[in-house]
């Protein structure tokens, strides 16, 4: 009996342990916490300093009537209690936390202070009445201009002051309680003991504070039992219970933030009344040629496209008040930024944060209403996105606001109020309306817009603040939802300008013919043609401006973006839910009409100049015809000014043409396939919103097909090359048969000339590079080797250039053993002999004298110029201009042949006619393909050219004709030579050989001598 009540007891003991030890904690794993997703390892939970707790905080405890608190209040502590990147501000006074004197670390204009609460533990069996012992971690952060402390992430930091890529920061660990109140205002309060080692203001150690232990810091956190609009903050004093002689003293220091993990409770319909009755009230943002969305998915648009998205600040162009009234930025008291801005509200930008809503659809599905809770951020030009996306603090730069939203008006009309971080009564005086048009037009670019506007009509202090977000193409699943449509309006002076252009002239005619430019492809579906034809009109390359150099992109980026085609808005699968759903029919007829007329296509556009010399304008608005034939888009842009005027079109210009030419769909490897803009005004000169005429050549741009065009023009180029090297085999096998029927002249071939076909020849298998002139990679292009054809083509290549190779070195052994015969025959004057020393010598002295003459031309200093994908590479000018003058010595080959003839006083025919002509025109055609062709390279293409490299000096237009015309030149040069002095051979050399040499040369030269000469070069080799 004694046993089991022995081990009874033991387990009831042990389960009140458990019991009275119990620590809530959200996903704890020992004491490891996940926070956000991140793993957190809290320190073990300390309560040694409770009492030390009770009596620093016995102020709050004595005053507060205490309600109980059930566990699941318990459970809820952590998450509701915790923030994120609020707001701390210091009174005044000698006492500051952090010194902010730039002793320590380099300043910023705006540094943010910023503050980090989490409780990291709860424990229920350390009470005080009512009230429950917690354990916390302040982290306190001036933040500059570097990148945010994900707190999250910190897990082994110590609480003292650090400093994190030049940021201050302080982290303070606390213990103490947590009880809520039964009084009137309901509050919950936290009041809390920490300590941490603070940096002192007096003395310093090799440019760091000296540290000081100090644990008397006292925060009290007071929390609104619920969140609604008028008690959304949490509002903290910091506080040092030091006196004020201690070292370790600070001033109080306030803090204030949202509540970003507590629910929201939306209050009666009646708070709205003030701002929204009757509603919806009529606001002048809107006129009724706009329709906005009605439908039932608002609180999904809202709360996944719209949650901290940049809104921009329109100027006030429609004030006509004082410049002090039209100047204010709504109810956001910030004059001082403001006013550096000319009350352009430039790169001013507005947030919408910790959105909640609520929706409710009405029994019969066809209508929804929406309760919608927001923070309006307003964020200073300086300040960075990620930064104030980050903040929960409240200020008098923050709005809190709650509306309702009814689909049967598609308004969202919010009662808003100042929150400050002084004064705990709210100001409750503004009026938001919040839009999302499904209208789109040439001045109406916005997917959201809205207003601010005070509620006080007869005498408002500030003007309507309008705000709105442009349109964004990537966000195709919001289309979805909204099914948008746009309006055209400017299709007629788009046709004049068509018509001024004339497209019915000889060269549109030609083209029409000939070339082939991006339309509607064949498909059962008409909005799907227009989608893929929408997706081949839209770019995004540098560009440079013709009327500059242009040999290099600049830094120019042009953005074109097609916004809609004809009768389809964005792309066809953007605003189809279902794609089983019935076609749409085509409004132009059948499908055959359509393709046989090829008519112009309304069309409406973005168009973007990132960088570069244009700072008058950066983003037009584009909307006009697009003519298939001849590849061009004729049509009118609107930008954005800051001017009052009275021929603006809702603070747009619109008196500007614009024309974009499209390059060919076909033959792009003959035609330049670059697209070219002209942006011109309208205005009389001495307007001032008058800009001059603008034209750009973007690079070369890929469609949407147009890989099979690369790989096409990379066969073709294979293809022409392995030709031109069928070519060169030929010759050199003609050559070697004319060997065996004029073995008198073979000592007279140049080896030096042979030699460089070799190694021109061998070079590409020894350095993977083109087979006739060298080309460079691109490191980020396509990888097109996987194509079927070129493997093949490349494979062949190689082959023939081994073919050519390998016959060059049988010439080159003949000739070698022909010249060991000779001597042996002359042993006394070896000096009759040919031999290539001299010409080698020449060659060679000639090559340098021409390549540092080319280096004097040119500059011989670190250069940078651009890749094929328009990257800056860096390299000296002597080893590109090096690089590109292999191939020219390779272009010139017959040049010891030329110095041989001359030095050896040669009078016969050493080289076939076929040989050295052939053999020229092969290197001839590099130059010729490249001159026929653009000169721009396509940058999608694995190696550039195959043929040529059009980025060689010596394949520059000039070059392309230079060149080829030393070529010819030496080729006749070597006719002459060979022609001329033929029959005087014998003569020649019956001169040069001694009595019994002559004898035998003469044998040698006769018909019979000529057979057993041939058996007996084909014996000895």
């Amino acid at each position: 009996m004694g046993t089991p009540c022995f081990w009874a007891l033991h387990a009831l003991l042990m389960f009140s342990l458990f019991r009275s030890s119990v620590s809530y904690a959200v996903e704890t794993v020992g004491f490891e916490t996940h926070i956000n997703g991140y793993p957190y390892k809290t320190p073990f939970p300390k309560y040694d300093r409770i009492d030390e707790v009770k009596k620093a905080c016995a102020f709050v405890l004595d005053s507060t009537s205490q309600s109980e608190l059930t566990e699941d209040r318990l459970f809820a502590i952590e998450k509701e209690t915790s923030f994120s990147y609020g707001d701390w501000e210091q009174l005044e006074g000698k006492s500051p936390l952090i010194p902010l004197d730039g002793k320590f670390f380099s300043g910023s204009e705006s540094p943010a202070k910023l503050a980090s609460f989490r409780v990291t533990n709860v424990d229920d069996s350390h009470r005080s009445g009512k009230a429950v012992s917690v354990n916390a971690v302040l982290d306190m952060l001036i933040a500059l201009d570097g990148p945010l402390v994900n707190f999250t992430n910190h897990n082994r930091r110590r609480s003292r002051f650090e400093m994190w890529q030049g940021q201050p920061q302080l982290k303070i660990d606390f213990q103490g309680i947590y009880f809520e109140s039964e009084m009137k205002d309901a509050k919950r309060v936290m009041c809390l003991l920490g300590e941490t080692a603070l940096p002192s203001r007096s003395s310093s150690n090799k440019g760091r504070p000296t540290l000081l232990q100090d644990d008397k810091i006292l925060l009290v956190l007071h929390y609104p039992q619920k969140l609604t609009l008028t008690s959304v903050a949490v509002r903290g004093e910091l506080k040092s219970l030091n006196p004020k002689t201690d070292p370790r003293y600070f001033n109080e220091i306030r803090l204030l933030s949202q509540l970003t993990g507590a629910n929201y409770n939306f209050g009666p319909e009646a708070i709205l009344s003030k701002a929204c009755n009757p509603y919806p009230y009529s606001d002048s943002l809107l006129n009724d040629a706009i329709d906005i969305y009605k439908g039932l998915d608002f609180c999904i648009m809202i709360e996944r496209y719209f949650l901290n998205q940049p809104l921009n600040v329109v100027p006030n162009w429609r004030c006509k008040g004082t410049d002090g009234f039209c100047s204010k930025l709504g109810p956001f008291a910030w004059e001082k930024k403001i006013r550096a801005t000319n009350a352009g509200f430039t790169d001013i930008k507005l947030l919408m944060q910790n959105v909640h809503c609520q929706s409710r659809v009405s029994e019969k599905g066809s209508s929804t209403t929406a309760r919608v809770f927001a923070v309006f951020r307003a964020m200073p030009p300086d300040e960075p996105l990620y930064r104030a996306a980050s903040r929960s603090g409240l200020s008098n730069m923050t709005l809190a606001a709650e509306g309702i939203w009814k689909s049967s008006s598609g308004q969202l009309c919010m009662v808003g109020c100042l929150v400050t971080i002084d004064d705990e009564r709210n100001s409750c005086d503004s009026r938001i309306c919040l839009y999302i048009p499904v209208t789109y037009s040439i001045t109406q670019r916005r997917v959201f817009l809205g207003s601010i506007s005070s509620i006080n009509v007869d005498s408002p202090p500030y003007f309507p603040l309008s705000f709105e977000l442009p349109i964004r193409l990537r966000w195709s699943y919001l289309y979805r939802f909204t099914q948008p449509h746009y309006q055209y309006s400017k299709i007629d002076s788009a046709a004049a300008i068509l018509k001024k252009d004339d497209p019915s002239n000889l060269g549109a005619a030609v083209k029409k013919s000939l070339l082939k430019f991006p339309k509607p492809e064949k498909s059962e579906d008409y909005n799907i043609s227009l989608s893929l034809l929408a997706d081949d009109l839209t770019f995004n390359v540098p560009a440079s401006s013709k009327s500059g150099p242009s040999s290099q992109p600049s830094r120019t980026n042009v953005e074109m973006q097609i916004l809609s085609l004809d009768g389809l808005f964005g792309r066809h699968w953007w605003t189809v839910r279902d794609f089983s759903m019935a076609k749409e029919e085509n409004p132009h007829g059948t499908k055959a009409e359509f393709m046989e007329k090829e008519f112009p296509l309304n069309v409406s556009a973005q168009l973007r100049l990132i960088r570069g010399n244009y700072s008058h304008f950066t983003v037009l608005a584009l909307e006009g015809l697009y003519d298939p034939r001849i590849g061009k888009m004729y049509m009118i842009g609107c930008r954005d000014v800051t001017a009052k005027s009275m021929d603006l079109q809702a603070g747009l210009d619109c008196l500007i043409e614009v024309v974009v030419s499209y390059p060919p769909t076909t033959a792009q490897w003959l035609v330049n396939p670059t697209a070219e803009i002209s942006i011109s005004s309208k205005r009389k000169e001495h307007d001032p919103l008058n800009f001059k005429a603008i034209k750009l050549q973007t690079l070369p741009i890929l469609y949407r097909q147009q890989t099979e065009d690369i790989l096409s023009q990379r066969n073709i180029e294979g293809i022409l090359q392995n030709l031109a090297l069928s070519v060169a085999v030929a010759c050199i096998l003609s050559q070697l048969f004319y060997i065996r029927s004029a073995v008198d002249s073979v000592p007279y071939i140049s080896l030096a000339m042979l030699s460089i076909h070799v190694l021109g020849y061998s070079l590409p298998l020894i350095t993977d590079v083109e087979a006739l002139i060298k080309r460079k990679r691109s490191e980020s292009s396509y990888n097109l080797e996987n194509h079927q054809l070129i493997p093949v083509v490349d494979y062949m290549t190689k082959l023939l250039v081994l073919v050519c190779v390998i016959l060059t070195l049988r010439v080159f052994q003949k000739v070698w053993k022909s010249r060991i015969r000779l001597l042996a025959q002359t042993p006394l004057e070896p000096h009759h002999v040919p031999t290539d020393k001299p010409v080698l010598f020449a060659t060679f002295a000639i090559h340098i004298v021409v390549y540092t003459s080319i280096l004097v031309l040119h500059s011989v200093r670190m250069e940078t110029y651009f890749d094929n994908m328009g990257n800056p590479h860096r390299k000296w000018g002597w080893e590109i201009l090096l690089e590109e003058y292999i191939g020219l010595v390779h272009d010139v080959f017959l040049l010891p042949q030329v110095l041989g003839n001359i030095m050896w006083h040669v009078e016969g025919m050493p080289l076939r006619k076929l040989y050295y002509v052939g053999i020229t025109i092969v290197r001839l055609l590099p130059h010729a393909y490249d001159y026929i062709r653009p000169s721009i390279e396509i940058p999608y293409l694995s190696y550039g050219y195959g043929f040529v490299n059009p980025n060689s000096d010596f394949y520059s237009k000039f070059s392309d004709i230079a060149i080829p015309l030393m070529s010819i030149l030496l080729a006749v040069t070597v006719y002459i030579q060979q022609r001329r002095n033929y029959q005087k051979l014998r003569i020649a050399f019956s001169r040069v050989l001694p009595t019994r040499s002559r004898g035998a040369f003469e044998l040698v030269s006769g018909a019979h001598a000529d057979k057993e000469q041939r058996k007996e070069l084909d014996d000895g080799e």
